[in-house]
């Protein structure tokens, strides 16, 4: 995701950096490449233009011209405002004091609204709730199957309501089944509608003042740039919206919309999907996503992700091997594994600073089969081997190859790979043994989370 447009705000960073002291004009040559990256990237020309504007007022004096560090500070006033740009602090979903909480989940045809509904479904189920999802998307064929099938996935209750009935009817009728089967949380699934279709937009009223709802989410394709802010801003008119909810976001190499609709419509991002699994909705982080375009990484996602998804006795056990220098292929592959579960390995790789300079030393699209390969040779090697990597003469090579289906060489670069990760892994526990330990930041010290 914002791959063009971190590109070129890394290079014009690059550039700053080696001019040392820095002059007004090396800032308002800077500030011109930024702004050309942002019209590039699809973002509103006004928000393009008020946010240059801001970074100039700041930069163009004593707390960048007389700093020592000038290039850096510049950068941090980019990071700055990039983060306020797309809202500044994570926007929480609005929970009713009294269950249910209601939700509307709004949109054009096509935006992804049915899948997301699912997804946020299980995002709050995850966190404890018990959602509801009402299908009250009548008009298009198989909408309801589609939202009966996510439920089925989730393992749960979707509420249809009769043949022919009112979507507002249904709407209605959901909340009343929330309260028998208490439910705390109803996610009504309304039907794609274009912005300018009077008698739809219309429809979307009325259901919102029969229901009442605490949250009425917009969901746009974020690749489909200024268009999505369009939309954004007139169904916010028409209707009124608490939040946008960005789809695609892991595809949009751009990133105009999500830098875009909160200063057009005022109104913040509050999830992004980002990948088709029911896992695959997060919260918006302007701060991250600031720190991702700027290629500083977002190291926080990660560890969440890592949490969420490993196992923790296993990772105890780990632990203790890793300390005792008896890092194995079986360990190798497990870890292989639980990765894995992170989701898509591309989209993990650009989660660690400096991810685009090691671009280049990357596949364009990191191939999952070789994951897939990985297991089938270490699963074709004898249990001997597996701890002790280092007898695998020819012979054995050869043996490996032919029961996993793949080549010498490439048994060879596994086993490469693996002594090369076993060598970061000891001088990582080298590093915490001078003194870097896990708890409060400080001096010295790393972050829980």
């Amino acid at each position: 995701m914002f791959e063009n447009l971190s590109e070129k705000l890394q290079e014009t960073f690059k550039r700053l950096r080696g001019r040392g002291k820095l002059t007004p004009n090396d800032v308002k040559e800077a500030t011109r490449e930024v702004r050309l990256a942002l019209l590039e990237a699809d973002v509103n020309y006004k928000v393009a233009k008020d946010f240059i504007d801001r970074i100039n007022e700041r930069a163009v004096g004593a707390e960048v011209l007389d700093s020592l560090t000038p290039a850096q500070q510049v950068i941090k006033i980019v990071s700055e405002e990039l983060t306020e740009l797309m809202g500044g602090t994570v926007a929480r979903l609005n929970l009713a004091p009294k269950p249910p909480t209601v939700v509307m989940v709004i949109g054009l045809q096509g935006s992804g609204k049915t899948t997301t509904a699912g997804k946020l479904a299980n995002q709050l189920r995850s966190g404890g709730r018990r959602p509801l999802l009402v299908a009250a998307d009548i008009y298009r064929p198989a909408a309801v199957e589609q939202l009966r099938i996510l439920g089925h996935q989730l393992d749960l209750p979707v509420w249809t309501g009769g043949p022919g009935e009112d979507p507002v009817a249904i709407a209605s009728a959901g909340l009343e089944q929330a309260d028998k089967q208490a439910r705390d949380v109803v996610i009504i699934d309304t039907a794609g509608r274009l912005h300018v279709d009077d008698e739809l937009m219309d429809e979307l009223v009325r259901m919102k003042a029969a229901v009442g709802p605490h949250e009425v989410l917009l969901v746009v394709d974020a690749m489909s740039g200024q268009d999505a802010v369009t939309v954004a801003e007139s169904f916010n008119t028409r209707v009124g919206i608490d939040g946008v909810i960005l789809t695609k976001l892991d595809s949009d190499a751009r990133g105009g919309a999500a830098l875009s609709v909160r200063a057009v419509t005022g109104k913040p991002i509050k999830f992004v999907g980002v990948g088709e699994k029911m896992q695959a909705l997060e919260p918006f982080h302007p701060e991250r996503m600031a720190s991702r375009i700027l290629g500083m990484g977002d190291v926080l996602t990660l560890i969440e992700k890592a949490q969420a998804n490993f196992d923790e006795k296993k990772a105890a056990e780990l632990e203790k091997k890793l300390r005792a220098a008896e890092f194995t292929l079986e360990d190798f592959v497990d870890q292989l594994r639980q990765v894995r579960k992170m989701g898509p390995l591309d989209q993990i790789m650009s989660m660690f600073p400096g991810a685009a300079k090691m671009k280049g030393a990357l596949p364009k699209e990191v191939d999952e089969r070789q994951l897939d390969r990985a297991e089938a040779i270490i699963n074709s090697m004898t249990s001997e081997e597996r701890r002790r990597p280092e007898i695998i003469d020819g012979s054995r090579r050869r043996r490996i190859a032919g029961g996993s289906g793949t080549s010498v060489n490439q048994v060879n670069q596994l086993l490469k790979q693996f002594e090369t990760t076993r060598r970061m892994i000891k001088q990582v526990m080298n590093m915490g043994d001078k003194g870097v330990k896990w708890g409060p930041a400080g001096p010295g010290r790393l972050p829980r989370s």
